[in-house]
């Protein structure tokens, strides 16, 4: 593949271009702008592609390919054909000007110049990312902050609650992350097992720990012990602060255009359009800081109220017992502190925010690392009589994690119906639950992968049984709801079934009659129709996450509340009088227990094979990619936003262009690329967006973004958009499973949707397709006939000669009469 050197704008460039506009150079760009006049019918079309990825030679259908601008991580290509294009059109208008207008030959072209954005390296790569899918419950939650409710006033305080909530819900999971590897690291090795003879003389790795096995050695005091596996954890968080840093670094750091909102946008919806929303920098340090704290002091607290329980029930020296009580209070203090930063600010949307927080907030990470190493030096002091049984009190901790979640999650709910009542649309997943329905998984995926690590390492540690306790009791009883939750899923899964064979039904009918003058091929209809089936099968999605997050949260609550029964009534005092519900429960954590482990395993498994295999990469795409477009608002350890990086470098693209040139261009988006499509004009200035014409196809705005996010993505937003851009077409398939119509009212305007395309192209034989049609689905709309078609149509409203005949009753096969082209920006 071939490069053009010298076209890549690097981040001095931007930066500098960037530093111009804060000082009012914009107004003269924009008065230049206006002076330039279209370079002899120049066009662009902008094309973006969707999950998966692909190469630029696909996208543009040539094998010889140029890069114009960008990087290996994301970038614009042309044909090699189509570097000068506009220089040839300057040129060729020169030309035919100094002929005579009857004499003058045709040599602007009539197709537009079409350049490929190609954005795939931002979500794919190597098979070390597929230790992303370790963060999956952070992805999740930060999902639910932006599925809230459609509000007329973004900042209502029960919006700024509920994303208080959600930034809470996340906080949680961090700590619950920390503390599982404190319950595998200190608890479970450490603890238990070092503490133990026989289960020391197993695993010879821990023979220094152990009393009985290195004769008292320095380090097999439990203090020492503790002190020693709390690196573990320790080392845990410093790693996901450095990821979330770096990631920052590598994929958000690039600056939107500086912009101010301007009086027209003033009472628009669509947040997605405000100059601070791709650019979270300081929510996400803030957070960051907060959520590094939060981890340390969690280990912390591990080993340090383990040693001062000690000194409190042993009656120790009174200056270690002093200690003890002080350190305490610091962790208090400390926690009151980072709920202080996670709660005193969210994101700030309305402005680029270029400011960090104060120096007590950033050098929080700083104090708790100090504590630490204090925590580490008391529980490290000698104390001889120090013995290791039974197992440390982690009971309290994740019970306390679970109830504060599931209490969250219920006033999570609660806001978001009242924001929902406010302005109820019926096409919202789930009437607004969305969002807490969401959170309830994320805490729930929480709690089983904490749990499944725990319970595989003390199925390791424990090798012949009876050794150790083994994981707290919350734990294990946590395990023990997988199976009646599987039975739910499975029973979730023949209702599907049976609606897919219902829907078959009907849809083979539907096609029987739309082709009905075609001969007759039984076999070809039923393929039809159980496509259409399937791809009907997306929108019954809210019914399943609904129905999985209720009872998730119910299971969660009986599963607390039965570790708490064990607690009170330990041994067979619990179960003794029911002996079937002992058994049930018995047998139901074994199978939980598997279950986990075997989950996780295949977690892992097809998590890396997805970064891998372009197949499976394409089969779970789209959830990932619709998690990790959004900013990291609620999270700061989730994926990155690669949303923060592909959307202003296609808003600076098109304002660069039709600044410079003046003329046509048409933003092609299909699936995941209309959402970035979409997002990058509504960031242009309102002068450069109504020189812009968006076709989308495949496209999820509506079907899934609308749905489950319709704060940003609602019919407000969408028909906001609509009104702003100068045309929009929207192509879809009801063989699609992801993309689907825009469904806005017309009143008076074009309306965006297309009537369904056809698909296949050909029921059976036919001189254009000899050979059997297949059925596209989600893929290859551009050889659909219809493609070129639309794309005409828009260029031809675009085009300032082209004044059409308004359209009679809103029809959607003529472009509506154009507006008075503005001033380029």
């Amino acid at each position: 593949m071939e490069r053009l050197q010298g076209h890549a704008p690097t981040n001095e460039a931007n930066e500098a271009q960037e530093t111009d506009e804060a000082n009012g150079t914009d107004e003269a760009n924009e008065v230049r702008g206006s002076e330039r006049r279209p370079t002899a019918d120049t066009a662009l079309e902008l094309l973006v592609h969707g999950v998966g990825g692909t190469t630029p030679q696909e996208m543009l259908n040539d094998p010889r390919t140029v890069r114009i601008t960008g990087d290996d991580t994301a970038a614009v290509f042309r044909r090699a054909d189509d570097v000068d294009a506009e220089k040839n059109a300057k040129r060729n208008a020169q030309r035919n000007a100094e002929k005579d207008a009857a004499q003058r030959p045709e040599e602007h072209r009539s197709e537009p110049v079409p350049e490929a954005y190609v954005w795939c390296n931002l979500t794919s790569g190597n098979g070390s990312r597929a230790l992303w899918l370790l963060l999956l419950p952070f992805m999740v939650i930060n999902l639910a902050h932006w599925m809230r409710p459609t509000v007329s006033d973004n900042r209502k305080p029960a919006v700024r609650f509920y994303g208080l909530l959600v930034r809470l819900a996340g906080l949680t999971l961090t700590v619950l992350l920390v503390a599982a590897a404190c319950e595998v690291a200190l608890d479970l090795a450490a603890w238990q097992c070092a503490g133990t003879q026989k289960c020391a003389e197993e695993h010879s790795w821990l023979g220094f720990l152990s009393p009985a096995a290195s004769g008292d050695s320095w380090w097999s005091q439990p203090g020492r012990r503790l002190a020693l596996a709390s690196l573990v954890p320790a080392a845990l968080t410093c790693l996901l602060w450095y990821l979330s840093h770096r990631t920052w670094s590598a994929y958000e750091s690039q600056q939107p255009m500086s912009r101010e909102i301007e009086p027209e946008e003033e009472n628009s919806r669509a947040g997605l359009g405000r100059p601070g929303f791709w650019y979270g920098r300081r929510l996400v340090a803030r957070l960051r800081v907060a959520h590094t704290a939060a981890g340390l002091l969690t280990v912390a607290a591990a080993v340090g109220t383990a040693a001062a329980r000690h000194d409190r029930e042993t009656g120790g020296p009174a200056a270690l017992e002093a200690f003890g009580l002080l350190l305490d209070a610091t962790f208090v203090a400390g926690a009151v502190v980072v709920l202080w930063v996670v709660c005193r600010r969210g994101r700030s949307e309305h402005r680029l925010d270029r400011h960090l927080d104060a120096a007590l907030v950033r050098w929080l990470p700083v104090g708790s690392v100090t504590l630490l190493a204090v925590t580490l030096v008391y529980a490290g002091w000698s104390r001889p009589e120090w013995r290791s049984d039974h197992r440390l009190p982690g009971d309290t901790t994740f019970g306390t994690i679970a109830l504060v979640q599931g209490l969250l999650v219920i006033a999570l709910g609660v806001v978001a119906h009242v924001l929902y009542r406010a302005h109820p649309d019926p096409r919202t997943a789930m009437r607004g639950l969305a969002g807490p329905a969401v959170a309830m998984l994320a805490c729930a995926l929480g709690g089983v992968m904490s749990g499944g690590v725990s319970q595989r390492v003390a199925d390791w540690l424990d090798g012949t049984g009876g050794t150790i306790e083994g994981p707290p009791v919350l734990l294990t009883w946590q395990a023990s709801v997988i199976p009646p939750l599987l039975l739910v899923v499975l029973v979730l899964v023949g209702w599907l079934a049976r609606r897919t064979v219902l829907l078959r039904r009907v849809e083979t009918a539907a096609v029987e009659r739309a082709y009905e003058n075609e001969p007759k091929d039984d076999t070809r209809t039923r393929r039809i129709a159980s496509v259409r089936a399937m791809a009907s099968l997306t929108d019954r999605a809210p019914r399943i996450i609904g129905v999985t997050s209720i009872v998730t949260l119910v299971l969660g609550g009986l599963a607390l509340a039965g570790a708490m029964a064990t607690e009170e009534t330990p041994g067979e005092a619990a179960h003794g009088a029911y002996p079937v519900v002992r058994g049930a429960a018995e047998t139901a954590q074994a199978l939980g227990s598997w279950l986990i482990g075997v989950g996780f395993i295949l977690f892992v498994t097809w998590g890396r094979r997805a970064y891998k295999d372009q197949s499976a990469r394409r089969t779970i795409g789209i959830l990932w990619d619709v998690g990790t477009f959004w900013p990291r608002a609620a999270h700061p350890f989730a994926p990155p936003c690669y949303a923060e990086r592909a959307v202003p470098d296609l808003t600076w693209r098109i304002a660069g262009w039709t600044r410079a040139t003046g003329g046509r261009l048409v933003l092609s988006g299909h699936s995941q690329g209309s959402v970035l499509a979409a997002a990058a004009a509504w960031q242009l200035k309102p002068s450069v967006r109504k020189r812009v014409a968006l076709l989308t196809y495949g496209s999820p705005l509506e079907r899934l973004y609308g749905r489950w996010f319709p704060a940003h993505f609602g019919p407000a937003a969408l028909i906001g958009l609509h009104r702003d851009v100068d045309c929009w077409r929207n192509l879809y398939r009801a063989t699609d499973p992801i993309g689907g119509p825009m469904r806005l009212p017309v009143d008076g305007d074009p309306q965006v949707d297309r009537e369904a395309l056809e698909d296949p192209l050909a029921y059976g034989r036919t001189e254009e397709h000899p050979l059997p049609a297949p059925i596209l689905g989600h893929s290859d709309y551009q050889a659909d006939p219809a493609f070129a078609e639309e794309r005409e149509k828009l260029l031809a409203r675009l085009r300032p000669d082209a004044v059409p005949a308004p359209r009679p009753g809103g029809e959607s096969g003529e472009p509506r009469a154009p507006r008075t082209a503005p001033p380029a920006a």
